[in-house]
């Protein structure tokens, strides 16, 4: 008669992350490792910028300075970049038809430096002036504004959408 093997039991998960910690007494939020290991799970989904890292995570709980440690070295290996999140993030935004202010203004509140908004827009080498264009297309159809009433109304749209002046007149022209 065959003898049935014993699974080996489970741990439960939060004996799991215990055995994470470098000291048992250790609270997990001021834990490195926890710290690493959570911005790592959130970097495998998308990328961030790294103060919208710093605050999702202190927002859960952990300590900002520690985290802002982990994240320093994160960067430092190459695993986070405000770089190519700025370039994902332009990208991302080109595709749902916006435009330059709107994009910069955006990246900005993200915490994103100037310098690096600057080199993401310019990388994208999108045309503004057609998707100004496209965009007003798509909203009102192609022919041009009858009056001046539905021209301020098409101008004021593509400024919601973040075009600069010339885009619009260009645009609406």
């Amino acid at each position: 008669m065959a003898t049935r093997q014993s699974r080996p039991k489970l741990q439960p998960v939060h004996e799991e992350i215990s055995d994470l910690l470098s000291d048992q007494g250790e609270d997990r939020f001021s834990c490195p490792k926890e710290i690493r290991k959570k911005a790592m799970d959130f970097l495998a989904r998308r990328e961030y910028g790294f103060e919208e890292l710093v605050k999702k995570l202190a927002d859960k709980g952990y300590k900002r300075t520690i985290v802002e440690d982990e994240l320093a070295r994160l960067s430092d290996e190459g695993l986070q970049s405000d770089t190519r999140f700025a370039e994902a993030f332009v990208q991302s935004r080109i595709n749902q038809g916006k435009g330059p202010v709107r994009i910069r203004v955006d990246l900005g509140q993200r915490g994103i430096r100037d310098g690096v908004i600057d080199g993401a827009l310019e990388n994208a080498a999108a045309d503004w002036f057609e998707l100004a264009q496209h965009e007003r297309v798509k909203k009102f159809g192609a022919e041009r504004p009858a009056d001046f009433k539905e021209k301020a109304r098409q101008m004021r749209f593509l400024q919601y959408r973040g075009f600069e002046q010339d885009h619009i007149q260009e645009a609406v022209e």
